[in-house]
């Protein structure tokens, strides 16, 4: 980082240069050198330490109305950050201060201190904010807790299973004593699921030619909760094995972000007919105010040993858009983070 005239600092950041068709490519983004200017009051000046990089921010990628406002050409891209203060001009927030919030993908940034967290704790590593302890984890919980609201011996299904969300819903299942099955996209990740994180049963579906038949062999007694986080032929596969009264957490469709038109189905309205069954589509900040509650539990479980995370850490400001094209083809075991270095 260079001073000028000690008012104004440079740094490097990411906009987005057009709006991409079908599968984003690293020609969708531009990188741009811009001036800082010294933080005014109640504002902190912030280098970038980790940011995360998420399957939602290809919907802000498009120019559609959706729940959250869709990335601007030519400006830079935001989302989940840690960063350290490195001047202040708040009362809130001092020099040497590690925070979380929402900011552009940059290697230094300014925003107003009370629109950051401050992480008061050395207990986990810093990246734990932006995953088991941030968006994924409550995500997870709430997705597990509040929707698929799982009983002890019932079985549920996570697609997206090795992911940032997925990794910590089988998790919380197992902890309320389901039998866990893991759908996922690489035999690696197959034995991770089993082995490091406790799911009873993981499946590799790019490799099994009958996915049906699979879960039904898995699965004898039938599906009593599915948290998907992938939509398509996946989600068709496990919904024609739901238990009556099944419930279903929609998370995510991850298999559709990037498909220029929609595929027909699956059709899973009249299985969820006939089940009597619950399929609740929702978004982490719904549940903001509960936000400590999830936390709360989400660190006991940590503490206790219960539950356990991992993370896929790209080293290098340059390798965002990399980073952010790999959730696409499964390069990522929990959260996908990339570390700012200079």
């Amino acid at each position: 980082m260079k001073q000028l005239n000690n008012k104004v600092m440079k740094a490097r950041q990411i906009v987005l240069r057009s709006h991409p068709i079908g599968m984003p490519t690293e020609n969708n983004f531009g990188f741009e050198e811009i001036e800082i200017s010294a933080p005014k009051d109640g504002e902190v000046l912030l280098k970038s330490q980790y940011i995360s990089v998420d399957p939602y921010m290809r919907g802000r990628m498009s120019d559609e109305e959706s729940y959250i406002k869709p990335f601007e050409l030519g400006k830079p891209i935001d989302g989940g950050a840690i960063a350290t203060v490195i001047e202040s001009e708040s009362d809130i927030l001092k020099k040497g201060d590690r925070v979380v919030g929402m900011l552009p993908w940059a290697t230094y940034s300014k925003d107003k201190a009370d629109r950051l967290r401050k992480i008061h704790t050395d207990e986990f590593p810093d990246g734990y904010y932006l995953g088991v302890l941030g968006m994924p984890g409550l995500t997870a919980y709430f997705g597990v807790m509040d929707i698929c609201q799982p009983r002890y011996g019932e079985t549920m299904v996570i697609s997206g299973a090795a992911g940032a969300v997925g990794l910590v819903a089988g998790q919380i299942a197992r902890i309320q004593g389901c039998k866990v099955l893991g759908i996922t996209g690489s035999d690696e990740k197959v034995n991770v699921l089993k082995n490091e994180f406790g799911f009873d049963m993981a499946i590799n579906y790019k490799t099994t030619k009958d996915l049906s038949g699979t879960i039904s062999e898995l699965c004898p007694k039938g599906v009593d909760c599915y948290f998907d986080n992938v939509g398509g032929e996946v989600s068709e596969a496990v919904i024609a094995h739901l238990n009556y009264h099944a419930r279903i957490a929609l998370c995510g469709q991850i298999a559709s972000y990037n498909t220029a038109t929609q595929e027909m189905g699956p059709r899973l309205l009249p299985q969820i007919l006939s089940k009597s069954g619950t399929i609740k589509g929702f978004i982490v900040g719904d549940y903001q105010k509960r936000f400590l509650e999830g936390l709360s539990h989400l660190m006991t479980w940590l503490k206790e040993g219960k539950l356990h995370y991992t993370e896929t850490i790209i080293d290098g400001f340059d390798k965002l858009p990399y980073a952010f094209l790999g959730l696409f083809s499964g390069k990522n075991i929990g959260k996908m983070l990339v570390k700012v270095s200079e």
